[in-house]
C-alpha cells in the first residue's frame, strides 16, 4: 500500500483509506489481500489460479455429483 507509511498501522492506512473512497475497512482490506496475493506478494492461491480449480472440479464432477453448493458434494 502507498500510504501504509503514512499511518501507525497498516489498519489505520486502511481506515483512512476506506473512508474517502466510501467502503468498510473490511471489505478494502479483503481488497488489498487479494491484490497482493494475485501480485505475488502474498502467499496463497491466486483468483485465476482458484477459478480454474473450481472449474476443473465442475468439469470431473457429473452434474448428479455438483449440487452447486461447495459444502455439499459427492465427489
Amino acid at each position: 500500500m502507498d500510504h501504509e507509511g503514512e499511518h501507525p498501522s497498516r489498519w489505520a492506512a486502511i481506515c483512512s483509506i476506506a473512508a474517502k473512497i466510501g467502503c468498510t475497512p473490511q471489505t478494502l482490506n479483503e481488497w488489498v489481500n487479494k491484490a497482493e496475493v494475485d501480485s505475488g506478494a502474498r502467499a496463497r492461491v491466486p483468483t485465476d489460479v482458484a477459478g480454474r480449480l473450481k472449474a476443473l472440479e465442475r468439469e470431473n464432477c457429473g452434474p448428479e455429483d455438483w449440487c452447486g453448493c461447495p459444502t455439499i458434494r459427492a465427489c
